[in-house]
C-alpha cells in the first residue's frame, strides 16, 4: 500500500481520533451524563437533554423596568385619535401602583414597517427594526404582579416570592455546560442590579454550583481573577489542601450538598482564572467587529452595553449555557418612566438598540444564531394612558417581548392587545408558558426538569406552561 492509499482509507479514522481526544478532556466534559440522574460530584458536566434540542445556549436580555409595549413594538393608532381625552370614558381602568390617571397619551414615536415580514417597530428601535424579519414578537405577554420585586421573581423564577431558583439555574441544573472552564450561567452586569437584588439570579433550594456568576465589564471583571501565589503550584497545593478538608467532613457526616459544591466552586475558581482573562481580550476582536456592536459610539452607556452583547457572543461560543445581560445606568431611571416618558425611553432605547442588532447579526455571520436562543423581555408593561401628564404606569395585563435564533421563526406576530394596548385579547401567553418554550428549545420537557423539595418535586413552570407552537420553525 503507497501511502497515499494509506491516508485516503484512513482520513475518517483521524477525525474521529480527534473527536475522541477532545470529549477526554475537562473544557468539554469528558462523559455526558443522563439529564435523569443525579449531578453527581462535578455538577456542570453536559447532559443528555430529553430529546433532541434546537438551542444549545440562552442570551436574556433583561430590559429592566417594563418598556412601554405602545411605545415600542404594539403600535395603537387609536391612542393618536383620542389623545388627551379621558380613559374613564372608553374602558374600565384597573387601579394602578401610583394611583395618578392621566389623560389617553399618544406614543411620542412613529413606527415603521420592517423586511419582508412588515412588522412595524417604533423609532426607539431601528436597528432592531432592522432584524425584525429574524424576531418572532409576541404581544399577548401578561404578568400576575404590578410591582418591580414581585415580578422580577416571577420572570426570573416562575414564582413571585424570594428563594426560589432562576431559569438559568435550572438549565443549567438540566443541562450542565460545554465548557468546565467557565460557570455554566453568567449574568454580566451592565450596573443596575434589578428591584429583587441578586435573587433574582440565584439557585435557590438547587445546589450552589448552579448560581448566577455576575461579570462586570470593567477591566477586572471579576475579583481575584489573576492569582495571588507566586506559582501555579502553590495555588494547586492549596485547593488540593481545602479539597482534602472538606472530603473529611463529608466521611464523617455523609452528603452535604453545600459542603459539595464548595469544592466544585473552588476547582471552577481555579480553572476560571486561566479562562476568564482571554475570555474578556476584546483586542482580538476586529475593529469591523466592534463598530457592528457599537463600541466606537458617542454614548458611553452603547459602549458600555455594546461590550456586554459581545461578551455574551464570546460567552456562547466557548459553551457558556446561560448568559443574561441587565441594563446599563443611564442617566434616567430603568425603563421605568413615571414621568418624563419620551427622555427616558429614549435614552434607554439608545444604549442598547445597536447593541443587540450587532449581536444578533454577528450570531448569525459566525454560524451561532441556528443554536442561540435569544430572549428580549422586561417583567411587565406600562399604561395606555398617562401616569401625571408624561409617564406611564406599571401595566401588567398587557405587554411586549420577542424571541429570536435557535428555533423560532422569524418574521412572526403573536397574540394581539385590545385597541388600546391596554389588555391581552388574543393568544394570552404567560410567564410559565415563556419558560416552558425556551425549556423545550434546549430539548428539556419543562414538566419533566424537577427537584425534589420540601416533600414534593418542585419545577421551574410550576403546574403551568404550554410551549408557544406558534413562534417554532
Amino acid at each position: 500500500m503507497t501511502r497515499r492509499e494509506m491516508l485516503s482509507l484512513c482520513r475518517n479514522g483521524f477525525g474521529s481520533i480527534a473527536l475522541m481526544g477532545l470529549m477526554g478532556t475537562t473544557p468539554f466534559g469528558r462523559v455526558l451524563r443522563q439529564l435523569s440522574s443525579p449531578p453527581g460530584p462535578t455538577p456542570l458536566l453536559p447532559r443528555v437533554p430529553h430529546q433532541v434540542p434546537k438551542a444549545r445556549s440562552v442570551i436574556f436580555l433583561y430590559m429592566d423596568g417594563g418598556v412601554s409595549q405602545v411605545d415600542s413594538f404594539d403600535p395603537k393608532p387609536r391612542l393618536a385619535k383620542e389623545h388627551g381625552q379621558d380613559p374613564h370614558d372608553k374602558f374600565k381602568v384597573d387601579a394602578t401602583q401610583f394611583d395618578d390617571v392621566g389623560t389617553i397619551m399618544q406614543s411620542p414615536w412613529q413606527f415603521r414597517h420592517y423586511g419582508e415580514s412588515g412588522i412595524e417597530v417604533s423609532d426607539l428601535f431601528p436597528h432592531v427594526g432592522a432584524c425584525a424579519d429574524d424576531l418572532a414578537i409576541i404581544r399577548s405577554m401578561v404578568a400576575d404582579f404590578p410591582e418591580h420585586t414581585n415580578a422580577n421573581y416571577f420572570l426570573h423564577t416562575g414564582v413571585g416570592i424570594q428563594g426560589r431558583p432562576s431559569m438559568g439555574a435550572w438549565v443549567t441544573y438540566g443541562l450542565g455546560s460545554e465548557n468546565q472552564n467557565l460557570p455554566g450561567y453568567v449574568v454580566l452586569d451592565g450596573g443596575l442590579i434589578p428591584s429583587g437584588g441578586l435573587d433574582n439570579f440565584n439557585s435557590g433550594f438547587l445546589p450552589a454550583s448552579y448560581q448566577a456568576s455576575i461579570f462586570g465589564t470593567g477591566d477586572r471583571p471579576l475579583a481575584n481573577v489573576e492569582p495571588l501565589e507566586d506559582s501555579s503550584d502553590i495555588q494547586r497545593r492549596k485547593i488540593a489542601l481545602m479539597k482534602q478538608a472538606d472530603q473529611r467532613l463529608l466521611g464523617r457526616v455523609g452528603h452535604v450538598e453545600e459542603v459539595e459544591s464548595t469544592i466544585a466552586n473552588y476547582e471552577l475558581a481555579f480553572r476560571m482564572q486561566a479562562s476568564v482573562p482571554e475570555l474578556t481580550d476584546l483586542t482580538r476582536e476586529t475593529e469591523a467587529t466592534k463598530r457592528l456592536y457599537g463600541m466606537d459610539s458617542s454614548d458611553p452607556h452603547t459602549r458600555g452595553y455594546a461590550t456586554q452583547c459581545l461578551l455574551a457572543r464570546r460567552l456562547v461560543e466557548r459553551g457558556v449555557r446561560f448568559v443574561e445581560l441587565t441594563c446599563p445606568r443611564v442617566e434616567t431611571p430603568r425603563w421605568d418612566q413615571h414621568a418624563n416618558l419620551k427622555e427616558g425611553h429614549e435614552r434607554n432605547a439608545h444604549a442598547v438598540d445597536q447593541p443587540i442588532a450587532g449581536l444578533l447579526k454577528d450570531l448569525k455571520a459566525r454560524g451561532l444564531f441556528e443554536e442561540t436562543l435569544v430572549i428580549w423581555a422586561g417583567e411587565f408593561g406600562r399604561t395606555p394612558f398617562a401616569q401625571g401628564i408624561d409617564g406611564r404606569d406599571h401595566n401588567p395585563s398587557a405587554f411586549s417581548i420577542w424571541l429570536a435564533g435557535a428555533g423560532i421563526r422569524g418574521g412572526t406576530i403573536y397574540g394581539a392587545t385590545d385597541e388600546y394596548g391596554y389588555r391581552a385579547v388574543e393568544n394570552i401567553t404567560t410567564i410559565h408558558d415563556l419558560h416552558a418554550t425556551m425549556l423545550h428549545l434546549l430539548g428539556i420537557e419543562h414538566d419533566r426538569l424537577t427537584y425534589r423539595f420540601s416533600g414534593r418535586d418542585i419545577r421551574l413552570t410550576d403546574v403551568k406552561g404550554n410551549i408557544i407552537e406558534s413562534v417554532l420553525d
